[in-house]
């Protein structure tokens, strides 16, 4: 969308191209995706990034519960799941945050 604007600023004139001259192509790339195709894209890229969060909590209980009591593997367990906790947290901000971006284009 930025490189259509530039383009269309170039072709007016608007758009000054470094040696003094106006009207040239500012060498952006074209996106040639819609907003809903980066969607989907992103949903499936966060939604993975989910899955192996909620996989890691998983692995880290039974970690927790086979550590048998033992200090140092419970608290490996306690890091884990806070870890993968901290990062679920963060895959779901990041596809909120991408709907609402995208859904404004």
């Amino acid at each position: 969308m930025v490189a259509h604007v530039l383009q269309l600023l170039a072709a007016q004139g608007l758009v000054n191209c470094g040696d003094g001259t106006a009207g040239c192509s500012p060498g952006l790339p074209v996106v040639a995706a819609s907003g809903g195709q980066l969607q989907r894209i992103l949903t499936i890229v966060l939604a993975s990034f989910a899955a192996a969060a909620v996989l890691m909590i998983v692995i880290a209980g039974l970690r927790f519960i086979t550590a048998q009591g033992n200090p140092q593997e419970v608290a490996k367990a306690r890091k884990t799941i806070i870890y993968a906790a901290v990062g679920l947290v963060i895959s779901l901000s990041a596809e909120i945050i991408v709907g609402f971006t995208i859904g404004k284009l």
